[in-house]
């Protein structure tokens, strides 16, 4: 199917033609046509699959018929994170670049000021997080009497940053009478219950389970020990990849350590995350995308919704304990049917990690052996058909070595008392 079979108006034919747009992904080309017949709508769609153009190209369409005379907010998309809903907006100014609808950005972090004074010009569609948009409307800038649709973007990304209890107080809010789309990458019971309780016999599109990766994405794990893993991460920017890497950390700290690291090997380096102002984290993602800052490190929160064409590679300098983490990491890569490159270093307290996201996604993940800093500690470490490390012969498992018969597995120190437990 190519876009020009979904009767788009010409403002939007031409606009989506200018992004390099010629074929709607299977989430888009499932989706456009529903939501333009005014169904309510639920898409199971993980990251990387073009659900944002899904329900705005439907949305700027519908909304283009309307009467610009007064200006009420007609289309409420909200989003879990700040970056998601910049970048929303930043698509539906392209989308919409020959259409006179204005659209607006709010979220929190950063002074009021400027997004209530937009807000008071008047806004016909309008992109929020759930805090800023609640204060706005408490404070009186903001009344949804006027909406027409509705759109709750990452819904199990809002049940794990706990803002649940903020779109129920959201929903009470809006007008009974509304199309309502809903999207969420994956399906967990609370979320189901929620979307039972808001969609209006809804047309039910799933694309891409959270499982798969896309077959475009060339995966691969580095078997290195930990204390090596900056080390690597130098050598591989240094003489393997010369183009723009994102770098996902677990944590906040560990993010400015591989920043400072990289900076000190001159690789021009900066870290995005959540204790990170708006300015700093904007400006990081803008130096990214424009390739002035080539390597950006992030923790998974703040690179959700990082969405850079033609991003090639991405690094999981260690894995998630939470497989599904893996799949929408490296889903930042390989979009569109582009391909990309997703690399994983891997030390011995990540082997379950690793033993449990190859489960979850179905394929071994080939193993790198062809650098400076390969272990054969974890090579060592056979598995069976079930993924798991076991031993052969009369050998213990890595597991339960001690100095009398070989080396302590990776990370490994000795208990000091009975109350002893292994920081995480």
């Amino acid at each position: 199917m190519n876009f020009t079979d979904l009767h788009l108006i010409e403002p939007i034919a031409k606009a989506i033609k200018e992004q390099g747009y010629t074929n709607p992904t299977p989430i888009q080309e499932k989706s456009i046509p529903e939501i333009l017949k005014h169904r309510d709508f639920l898409g199971c769609a993980q990251t990387g699959t073009g659900k944002t153009a899904a329900f705005s190209i439907p949305i700027l369409q519908k909304l283009s018929k309307n009467n610009f005379k007064s200006r009420h907010i007609k289309a409420l998309i909200l989003t879990p994170t700040r970056e998601l809903a910049i970048q929303i907006e930043e698509n539906i100014k392209a989308y919409g670049k020959y259409l006179p609808l204005k659209h607006l950005v709010i979220f929190g972090g950063v002074k009021p000021g400027n997004q209530e004074n937009a807000l008071r010009n008047g806004v016909d569609i309008l992109v929020a997080t759930p805090g800023r948009l609640l204060d706005f409307i408490s404070q009186g800038v903001i009344s949804l009497k006027d909406l027409e649709i509705f759109v709750l973007d990452e819904a199990d990304r809002m049940l794990d940053m706990g803002f649940v209890h903020d779109v129920k107080r959201i929903i009470k809010l809006l007008p009974q009478k509304r199309q309502t789309l809903f999207f969420s990458a994956t399906m967990p019971s609370e979320i189901q219950k929620l979307a039972d309780s808001i969609l209006n016999n809804p047309v039910k599109v799933e694309v891409t389970p959270v499982s798969s990766t896309a077959e475009t994405i060339k995966q691969s794990v580095y078997f290195v020990e930990k204390e090596d893993k900056l080390d690597l991460l130098t050598h591989i920017l240094q003489h393997d990849i010369s183009d723009s890497v994102l770098v996902f950390s677990r944590t906040k700290h560990g993010a400015d350590k591989i920043a400072r690291k990289l900076q000190k090997s001159n690789i021009t380096t900066e870290a995005i995350h959540g204790n990170k102002s708006q300015n700093a984290r904007q400006n990081a993602l803008q130096n990214f995308k424009s390739g002035k800052t080539r390597v950006l490190i992030a923790t998974d929160i703040a690179a959700r919704g990082i969405d850079i064409d033609e991003l090639k590679y991405v690094i999981n300098f260690e894995l998630s304990d939470v497989s599904e983490t893996y799949v929408h990491r490296i889903g930042r890569t390989g979009r569109a049917g582009a391909e990309g490159t997703s690399i994983s270093f891997v030390d011995g307290l990540d082997l379950l990690n690793l033993r449990n996201t190859e489960k979850l996604i179905g394929m071994k993940i080939p193993v790198v052996k062809n650098h400076p800093f390969h272990t054969e500690n974890l090579v060592a470490q056979k598995r069976d058909s079930n993924n798991k490390p076991v031993s052969s012969g009369s050998e213990k498992p890595q597991s339960l070595r001690n100095k009398k018969n070989g080396p302590a597995p990776i990370g490994y120190k000795k208990p000091h008392n009975k109350n002893f437990t292994r920081k995480k």
